[in-house]
């Protein structure tokens, strides 16, 4: 089976969602449950390289956005479409995403493994970054509903 790390990466999440991944030491463990559901090894090396990297992000300071804007770099302009951007930008606007989060998730974007990322990618890396941190059920939520596109129904 040729499958790609985001492949891999929502395997892992529809399994074991991502608070509830083995610790680093059940990494091999892990590894022989993605290599016997037939992922390829080199792949999954890197799927769980850049689920530790998202772990690591736990960590990062929280930015604060107060008007500012995001100045895409030239290398990021060529992964992320118009888009990509708008969308990391509504879900910023709307208080889904923290400008920190919003820079974990850019991060983690460029780390998968594709030359050009799409709008599904960019809704399920977000819902993998807003599961990883804590406190973040509300944004979570409001990320699921649009990432399985449950219609928004106001109260009356």
């Amino acid at each position: 089976m040729d499958n790609t790390v985001f492949d891999i990466l929502i395997y892992v999440f529809d399994r074991y969602m991502l608070e509830e991944l083995p610790a680093s030491a059940e990494r091999e463990t892990l590894a022989r449950d993605l290599e016997s559901a037939g992922f390829g090894e080199a792949n999954v090396e890197r799927a769980l390289d850049w689920l530790a990297d998202l772990t690591e992000e736990r960590e990062r300071p929280d930015l604060r956005g107060n008007g500012a804007f995001r100045i895409y770099a030239p290398e990021e302009l060529v992964r992320l479409d118009p888009q990509c951007r708008g969308l990391l930008a509504s879900l910023e606007a709307g208080g889904i995403l923290s400008p920190s989060q919003r820079e974990i998730v850019i991060d983690r974007l460029l780390a998968l493994d594709t030359e050009e990322l799409d709008l599904e990618q960019v809704k399920w890396v977000v819902l993998m970054v807003l599961s990883s941190q804590p406190g973040q059920e509300l944004a979570y939520a409001r990320m699921e509903d649009l990432v399985f596109d449950v219609p928004h129904r106001d109260p009356h």
